[in-house]
């Protein structure tokens, strides 16, 4: 069994997956299991009040969501940063279809450029996905040191080797023009012609 396959497994009988990204190491879980995403919370002591973000093999993906993908996510969409560390924020059409997304306004979601990472999302479709560490400390480039620093165990921790750690840059779609609301790997310079 590939690793992919593996990890996508996991995730579909309702564990917490350590899994690396082209930014960060991520926890990784299915949004359908409601115990999995209060196991994931729970791991990073995380506030229930801060959302989680979502990753997607592709655009199609977010259609079933309800998710309003605007001509400006389009343009960025088009750009040489997609996949990449490139999370949009986007709104609803009217409001979330799925009953994980009720009560939310918004949404971040990501495209990764990792090939392992787009198999597994290809077979379990959006992910929730934020980085792995325990809320407030920063993020650890490898899995033995996240293990520590995590309040319980994972169902699964993939080994990626030390990743150099640096945060997408977030774009907000829901604002006319869109708006940088975080400079991570994609400088402001890069974007600016696909804002406008």
């Amino acid at each position: 069994m590939s690793k992919a396959k593996e990890i996508a497994a996991c995730l579909l009988e309702g564990g917490v997956a350590v899994v690396p990204t082209d930014t960060v190491y991520g926890l990784a879980v299915s949004p359908q299991f409601e115990a999995s995403v209060d196991k994931l919370f729970e791991l990073k002591q995380r506030s229930r009040n801060k959302n989680l973000p979502i990753m997607v093999a592709n655009m199609e993906q977010l259609q079933p969501l309800g998710v309003d993908v605007n001509l400006a996510v389009q343009k960025l969409v088009d750009s040489p940063f997609v996949p990449g560390a490139l999370t949009f924020v986007l709104g609803f059409i009217e409001q979330p279809l799925v009953k994980w997304l009720e009560g939310r306004e918004e949404i971040a979601v990501r495209i990764p450029n990792d090939a392992q990472l787009l198999e597994v999302l290809q077979i379990t479709g959006p992910l929730l996905v934020t980085s792995a560490n325990r809320n407030g400390l920063p993020t650890p480039d490898n899995v033995a040191e996240i293990l520590e620093q995590l309040a319980g165990k994972p169902d699964l921790a993939i080994e990626g080797g030390n990743i150099q750690l640096i945060p997408s840059t977030i774009v907000n779609c829901r604002k006319n023009p869109p708006q940088i609301e975080r400079v991570g790997a994609i400088s402001k310079e890069k974007l600016t012609s696909w804002l406008t």
